[in-house]
């Protein structure tokens, strides 16, 4: 069925109330102890889809956070005594209620969320949690919000609802709908087919005919039942970091914007695959003169105020064809946070470190921005989504 237009213009509605909580609320404790969770736990299926779990459950990124804020001088709590700063392991704690009780039994107060949230998982769902709830702090975003907008057909779709965002043209097809009928309704391509939740570029792919889409949609369905596609936009893209709310600046705000390029058949590869290094930069001074930038940080500063999200977000956007303005095409609700610091990561810097080094921050000090934003968790699980 198809399922968006290019530019949704509706009334916007925004829950005022998130952005001042998150900002009134973030973290008082002037002398942090951090443990750093790793995902331990698969997905569950959520509407008969489950997120693909990433090997080694984001343990390296997570080593690079605890080492560097070590370095920094922040007190941090690791399973393992002495980690070695030369493996991933040791660094992190398991996200199960057993390795959450183990970060806090050791002392610690900001647990750091390094990992794949929905609404069973321990840090929504653990009576072991409750009696601290209001004095254990999270950096990350509320299970619940990421269980609702991990979900790309229903984030974007309610994005068109809500408000003034440019989306592009996209189809919801359902294992059970007339494949060959929706398929031949598209009429313009290239297209892509994509899962609508998915880890990084898994699953998707530049279809350029009908064949190719109709094998690659059954591929999918091979693990959702239900699939995205969107219209294939051809020009620069570029990639925007939201920042939350905290104590030093109380609203969402655009780090400066990243732009990708050497694309593999269209698509911007894994960075497990291609470091982001290799294949991405911050925009000039002169670029930034294009107003088509400074729109799309407004609108994914929108995103994040509307959604309330208490951590960083990575909103990913393309123009349609060359000196067009953007399309947002991907949501991100828990960006790669790898970073370098620890031997043999000098390449390793994600996109959220490579627009922060463009305000002046090293990857270190990002890591200090966003430990201020730490939410209570009790305030974690009242979250309700605005929609």
């Amino acid at each position: 069925m198809f399922c968006g237009s290019r530019i949704a213009r509706c009334s916007p509605s925004i829950p005022r109330a998130v952005g001042r909580r998150a900002s009134s609320t973030a973290s008082p404790v002037k002398s942090p102890i951090v443990a750093v969770l790793f995902q331990d736990i698969d997905p569950p299926v959520i509407n008969g889809v489950r997120k693909p779990r990433k090997p080694g459950g984001y343990q390296d990124s997570g080593a690079d956070i605890a080492y560097n804020l070590r370095e920094k001088g922040i007190n941090v709590v690791t399973p393992k005594a002495s980690p070695s700063d030369r493996v991933h392991e040791g660094w992190c704690f398991s996200d199960t209620d057993k390795g959450i009780q183990h970060a806090v039994q050791k002392g610690a107060t900001h647990l750091w969320a390094n990992t794949i949230l929905f609404n069973s998982h321990p840090l929504q769902a653990s009576k072991n949690l409750t009696t601290i709830a209001p004095n254990l702090y999270v950096i990350g975003q509320p299970p619940s919000l990421v269980e609702n907008f991990d979900d790309k057909a229903y984030l974007n779709g309610k994005l068109r609802e809500r408000g003034r965002f440019t989306l592009p043209r996209s189809w919801i097809i359902k294992s059970s709908d007339d494949l060959d009928s929706i398929i031949r309704s598209i009429g313009r391509y290239p297209v892509v087919g994509k899962p609508i939740r998915g880890r990084g570029s898994h699953g998707v792919k530049v279809c350029h005919n009908e064949a190719e889409l109709n094998q690659h949609i059954k591929a999918l369905f091979q693990e959702s039942p239900t699939v995205m596609v969107e219209e294939f936009l051809s020009g620069e893209e570029a990639t925007i970091t939201v920042m939350p709310p905290s104590l030093d600046r109380p609203e969402y705000w655009s780090m400066p914007p990243v732009v990708r390029f050497n694309h593999a058949d269209g698509i911007a590869p894994y960075n497990g695959v291609v470091a982001v290094t290799a294949n991405s930069r911050t925009i000039s001074d002169t670029e930034m003169k294009d107003s088509a930038f400074t729109e799309l940080m407004r609108q994914c500063a929108q995103v994040a105020k509307i959604i309330g999200a208490t951590a960083p977000i990575r909103v990913d956007a393309r123009r349609f064809e060359p000196g067009s303005q953007f399309a947002l095409f991907d949501i991100n609700m828990k960006p790669n946070m790898t970073g370098p610091g620890r031997p043999g990561r000098e390449d390793q810097a994600s996109l959220t470190a490579l627009a922060a080094a463009a305000i002046g921050w090293d990857y270190p000090t990002l890591l200090q921005n966003i430990l201020q934003c730490a939410q209570p968790l009790d305030m974690f699980r009242k979250y309700r989504s605005p929609f």
